[in-house]
């Protein structure tokens, strides 16, 4: 059990205050509630699937709708929690808000929303291996000249951004019923078609999920050396460090570090250091497969050089095509430290939606309903549109703000919010740091 803090007994269950519950929120003493229920999770933290760090986000705080969303078959998830089990929470209240998602899930699930189509996924995996192999052949039947090269890099690019979006599926487990083929189809899309590391990408992308655009939870918006984004980022920043990045030109130095250098660079040196410190020796593996496979198909008609080149200007290529995706979504919303906000607002506040239409689908797939995905991050992706105009009435129901944008408005927002963040750390630096 925890340590310390007052405790009532009510017949054989224990009851926990909030202000007791709070106090538990620490990396060696960690509570967590779901459905009115107190369960200490600091031992079985470090055994769970998504990682420590994911449920120590939630350390301190009501989970239940954090829980519901990640787990798809909940009665098989709840036996784990029994031998944890504290107690209840005194006076456990449910909010109107939390009521009226779980009624919209409910909806969702009647209307088949959480049944994936088979069809669509297999022509996506086609579509992939597709443009994958005209890639190759590319310069196979043209040789290495310019245009053959240039033609090859734009296919493998689209292929590899492509298959980007795909593993996120697998990773979601929205489609598959057994989570052992989700895994399966993760490794093959992200480690031996994309050369990535399927667990680096669990680590990182189901703590932004749990708490997206909180600092110092959301990996995606943790102080960094770079770029301070939202309103209180770059107060935080300016008030605590006299030299760092001169934030007030971010907006124009992200085009030259940001876009082109976060695959190539960042999410290259992460993952190997994830993999290698890990010690995750079968992904490690399967990125020894991808990258033999590459440089035997692509040395013999580029050369070891050129083919060293194709690679890390296929990886530029790819890294603006996501980065410029997933930012537009992001970035301009609320950018906060956490406020323990119900499920609807903590996903709504961090992301907006981008317009539908067959490009912009194909484009980001399917991620322009990036509201819809974060609610629901099991649904497939193909069903996200029809869950939309639910989650926009129930918005409007609650004072939330929905938000759709046009998709060049949406990339031409994170140049402005890059620049308004930058003029504010500007402005509090000088304020403080004015001697």
């Amino acid at each position: 059990m925890g340590k310390g803090g007052q405790r009532q007994e009510n017949g054989h269950q224990k009851l926990y205050s909030w202000d007791e519950i709070r106090k538990h929120d620490l990396k060696d003493d960690r509570w967590v509630v779901i459905d009115g229920q107190v369960y200490d999770v600091t031992r079985w933290s470090n055994k769970h699937p998504g990682g420590a760090r994911l449920i120590g986000h939630y350390a301190g705080q009501d989970a239940t709708e954090a829980f519901d969303a990640f787990h798809n078959d909940l009665a098989a998830v709840k036996k784990y929690l029994k031998p944890i089990h504290l107690g209840a929470v005194d006076d456990y209240k449910d909010e109107e808000i939390c009521k009226d998602f779980r009624q919209l899930k409910q909806t969702a699930i009647k209307m088949g929303l959480f049944e994936p189509s088979y069809t669509f996924y297999i022509v996506v995996l086609g579509h992939i291996l597709l443009l994958e192999a005209l890639a190759y052949l590319t310069l196979v039947w043209f040789g290495a000249g310019w245009i053959p090269f240039l033609v090859s890099l734009i296919l493998y690019s689209t292929s590899q951004v492509q298959t980007g979006w795909t593993q996120h599926d697998f990773g979601h487990l929205s489609v598959f019923k057994p989570s052992k083929l989700n895994h399966a189809l993760h490794h093959f899309t992200m480690g031996f078609t994309k050369g990535a590391s399927a667990s680096w990408w669990n680590h990182m992308h189901y703590q932004h999920h749990a708490k997206p655009n909180v600092i110092d939870k959301d990996p995606d918006v943790r102080l960094e050396a770079l770029f301070v984004v939202g309103e209180v980022m770059p107060v935080k920043v300016a008030q605590e460090k006299k030299k760092s990045m001169p934030f007030n030109l971010q907006h124009k130095y992200f085009f030259a570090i940001g876009p082109p250098l976060l695959f190539p660079i960042y999410f290259q040196f992460m993952l190997f250091r994830h993999v290698i410190t890990r010690k995750l020796w079968m992904e490690l593996g399967i990125l020894f497969l991808y990258f033999t496979k590459f440089f035997c198909m692509y040395t013999p008609y580029l050369g070891l050089g050129w083919t060293i080149v194709y690679y890390f200007a296929f990886r530029c290529l790819e890294s603006h095509w996501f980065t410029w995706v997933s930012q537009s979504n992001h970035i301009p919303m609320n950018i906060r430290n956490d406020e323990s906000h119900p499920w609807l607002k903590l996903q709504i506040h961090a992301t907006c939606d981008i317009e539908k239409s067959f490009f912009n689908d194909w484009f980001t797939g399917h991620l322009n309903f990036q509201i819809e995905h974060h609610l629901f991050p099991t649904m497939p992706r193909h069903n996200l549109y029809k869950i939309a105009p639910m989650v926009k009435s129930l918005c409007e129901k609650h004072g939330v703000s929905y938000q759709v944008k046009p998709l060049w408005t949406a990339f031409a927002d994170i140049v402005r919010t890059l620049k308004s963040s930058g003029e504010l750390w500007e402005e509090t630096y000088r304020e403080f740091h004015s001697d």
